[in-house]
């Protein structure tokens, strides 16, 4: 099955400058990530399978939060995020809740404009943060301190949009793996990771792509996926979702999905 080559070594070294409109969750080099995770007893994780979010559950739990990874399904993501995904959380015994979305229902985001990853991105978030507070609601977060200061005050107090307390009313943040390489400018994205208060510690830690996978080895090293290391997938190739490869301002449907994952290999 072919994935996505590699990138560039010096393009996984390099940071991505902060944006005008970048949101304090995504400050390029704001916080030390054990300074994050040393205080934040709880912490939800928007897991996709790949590299960067699975280093980051890894090092929150070597940290002893009490972690909870939570990750959509939609015909946009290949099947092989999905078992990556499971077996990472299986590994680092982090429990994985899958949320099922319609994103082909959504015209707003199947109409394929610019700001497509802005919109699909929103819907993510959204649901993922639903999903959290009804998780909180039905006791699931029970037996986790929810002592300290877990959101950077400079994420809570100024983080806007339709979300903006993302910590309301469970006080659990939300977190995703954007690194210190991911290009703010260049990704629309992020603005709906600042307008849902979304914390990206991996960034603020100013960890580019190289070190995060140097990190995940590391933490793989020191067995904190038991008998699976390879589970962390510190060498895991980045891959775009498949609406990625639908051309631009081309209606995505099943059968366009379809065609970028034959074009794919897969």
């Amino acid at each position: 099955m072919e994935k996505e080559a590699p990138a560039h070594p010096d393009r996984e070294s390099r940071l991505a400058a902060d944006a005008p409109d970048t949101g304090p969750g995504q400050v390029l080099g704001a916080e030390d990530l054990g300074a994050f995770l040393g205080r934040t007893p709880r912490l939800a994780v928007a897991f996709s399978g790949g590299c960067d979010s699975a280093c980051l559950l890894a090092a929150a739990r070597e940290a002893g939060c009490h972690v909870r990874a939570y990750r959509v399904d939609t015909p946009f993501q290949p099947a092989f995020e999905r078992d990556d995904a499971a077996r990472a959380a299986a590994a680092l015994g982090v429990p994985l809740v899958t949320i099922p979305l319609d994103m082909l229902g959504r015209a707003d985001v199947c109409a394929n404009g610019p700001d497509r990853c802005y919109r699909c991105k929103g819907v993510i978030f959204d649901a993922i943060r639903a999903q959290v507070e009804a998780d909180a609601a039905a006791g699931l977060w029970d037996g986790a301190p929810a002592f300290g200061d877990p959101m950077p005050d400079d994420v809570r107090q100024a983080a806007p949009g339709p979300a903006a307390d993302a910590q309301a009313p469970s006080g659990i943040p939300l977190a995703d793996g954007t690194n210190a390489s991911d290009d703010p400018a260049r990704r629309p994205g992020f603005r709906a990771l600042a307008e849902r208060g979304v914390v990206s510690p991996l960034r603020r830690a100013g960890l580019a792509k190289a070190q995060v996978r140097a990190l995940g080895a590391r933490l793989a090293r020191d067995g904190a996926a038991g008998e699976d290391p390879a589970a962390l997938l510190a060498d895991k190739p980045s891959f775009p979702c498949l609406a990625a490869f639908v051309p631009a301002g081309e209606p995505i449907t099943a059968d366009a999905l379809a065609r970028a994952a034959r074009t794919r290999g897969l």
